[in-house]
């Protein structure tokens, strides 16, 4: 009869145990030292290992001939613990057998000494479905056990456990595991098999597993039915997820407010038999991405996806906004809220996809913020032609001599009103009316002490540099008004630069173009204190003497 994988590849020794050192190697060191407790509780989310890790201990304390704390599994113990011959080894489901007179019978057979093994072990799975009355009957014998009985208890919610039960076990607690060891897990079994798998293949199937092991075991079970040569495409169709393209799709048709595009693609992945609640999971951890990105320095630990996606999630969160990502995964939780709870899966995805392109449509407390934030910005609703899709990182050129960089010609003035803007990139200023036309423009960056205290992550010296000084929107520019020429210089360098247009994306969530702003020659001026006596004079009808 066929074995699943998940069984057939179940560890035999704590060696095999995979992403759980903090656990496997504990229980070695007290196997070899004879510091064997009589209760333990093993805790953590699914398909992590806790139902193994037990197993092994009961058989680890029982072995004749134990290796380094690991049992050797050729012994008369180890075979028949395997085969179930001895009965010394006890398992129990809690979740069926949680009422008192359980843990009475329990309590009465643990008095009597191993038929065959030196220990009597219990396992108790899923110790939190236990009644009030089962745990108050099982805590008298974790008080007192008798010599040759160890319990080991295994639940997923340990905050459902009596304090008085906690306090008597010594806990492991076991981490989800991380992806590309799974990964590495996947393509070992994948070989073992007479099978292969890609890389990208087996990063993919840890993502879907959510550090469990066992369901990313499960998940390539199915997919060796579909091929024996696994590919991302056959771990796309046997999942039945959406495929990366769409995602980015859907957040460019909610950067851009074109509702339109959106239900397009989703009438395309409904066609196309496309779970909505999945599709729905998968742009909500698609959000997720882009505010890791947006908000942390180093994410791409925290990412299990490809280097070519993760320079995909890099180009697309420099032209989304994080109040939008906070906006978008708020909404996207919700409507999976209604999905579970009966409603419709298609109708539900759609109407947040539409309150995503419409803020206006939508009264929370985010939507209302988008709404806000793009008032302060000025900014009208996006078209295609300004948020293109996944727009590319723009270099910069700063000089406070020779002006910002070129502006954009006016849409009007290129070629009609709807005509896209055109873009010249480290191109210096042209005459000298387009630099007051930018000047005149120009109004305060309300966010620029934010943009100073975030560049400090990216540089400390470039961000004192810039301590006291002020900055000015202008269309795509940011013109920097600093109080001294330190500051312009060190941002001459390359990777100066780069890290002030990092910091300022990742707080605006737009890409600028730099240059330094000059203060008009009338407000000099007028602050000029001689200029205003001089004025004052000529006012009263005094003569002012000048050289």
């Amino acid at each position: 009869m066929y074995q699943v994988l998940y069984r057939k590849w179940r560890p035999k020794t704590f060696s095999e145990v995979v992403g759980q050192p903090q656990v496997t190697q504990t229980l070695k060191n007290e196997l070899m030292s004879g510091r064997v407790a009589h209760a333990y509780l093993f805790t953590g989310s699914r398909g992590t290992g806790k139902t193994t890790c037990a197993k092994i201990l009961a058989k680890a304390v029982n072995c004749l001939h134990p290796k380094d704390g690991d049992p050797c599994g050729e012994c008369e113990i180890c075979r028949g613990i395997d085969d179930g011959s001895v009965m010394d080894i006890v398992e129990i489901d809690a979740a069926s057998n949680n009422g008192v007179d359980s843990i009475r019978t329990l309590r009465e057979e643990a008095n009597f000494t191993p038929a065959a093994a030196k220990y009597r072990v219990y396992i108790i799975d899923e110790v939190h479905m236990l009644s009030v009355g089962a745990f108050n009957a099982l805590l008298k014998i974790l008080e007192e056990p008798p010599a040759h009985v160890i319990f080991i208890l295994a639940t997923t919610e340990v905050h459902k456990l009596p304090a008085t039960i906690l306090s008597r076990c010594q806990r492991f607690d076991f981490h989800r595991i991380p992806p590309n060891e799974i990964a590495a897990r996947l393509s070992y079994v994948a070989g073992r098999e007479n099978a292969s798998i890609d890389p990208q293949a087996a990063l993919l199937i840890a993502r879907l597993a959510d550090g469990a092991l066992r369901d990313a075991l499960s998940i390539l079970d199915q997919c060796f039915g579909r091929s024996k040569h696994v590919t991302e495409d056959v771990v796309v169709e046997t999942a039945g997820l959406v495929g990366r393209e769409h995602l980015f799709q859907l957040t460019d048709a909610i950067c851009r407010q074109d509702s339109g595009a959106a239900l397009e693609v989703i009438d395309r992945l409904y066609t196309a038999s496309k779970d909505m609640a999945r599709l729905c999971e998968e742009l909500s951890s698609h959000f997720r991405s882009l505010m890791l990105i947006k908000t942390m320095k180093n994410p791409r630990s925290l990412l299990a996806v490809t280097d070519a996606e993760f320079g995909e999630l890099k180009e697309q969160a420099g032209a989304v906004s994080m109040t939008m990502v906070l906006h978008g995964m708020d909404t996207l939780q919700e409507t999976l809220e209604k999905m579970f709870h009966g409603g419709d899966r298609r109708m539900e995805f759609e109407l947040a996809m539409l309150r995503l392109c419409s803020p206006q449509l939508d009264t929370s407390p985010e939507a209302l913020l988008r709404r806000v934030e793009a008032l302060e910005r000025g900014g009208a609703r996006p078209s295609a032609a300004t948020v293109p899709h996944r727009p590319a990182a723009v270099s910069a050129t700063v000089s406070p001599k020779s002006g910002p960089e070129q502006p954009e010609p006016d849409a009007k003035t290129a070629g009609g009103e709807d005509a896209k803007p055109v873009r010249r990139e480290n191109a210096l200023a042209g005459p000298e009316k387009n630099i007051e036309k930018l000047q005149t423009k120009a109004e305060k960056l309300t966010e620029w002490p934010e943009i100073v205290q975030t560049l400090k992550n990216y540089s400390h010296t470039i961000a004192a540099a810039f301590n006291g000084s002020t900055a000015y929107v202008s269309g795509d520019y940011v013109l920097i008004d600093a109080p001294n020429e330190i500051a312009f210089r060190l941002l001459r360098k390359p990777e100066q630069r780069e890290n002030m247009r990092r910091a300022i994306q990742q707080v605006t969530g737009r890409t600028y173009n730099l240059g330094p702003y000059q203060k008009p020659k009338e407000d000099c001026r007028k602050d000029d204190p001689l200029a205003r006596l001089a004025r004052k004079a000529e006012d009263e009808g005094i003569p002012v003497e000048t050289k």
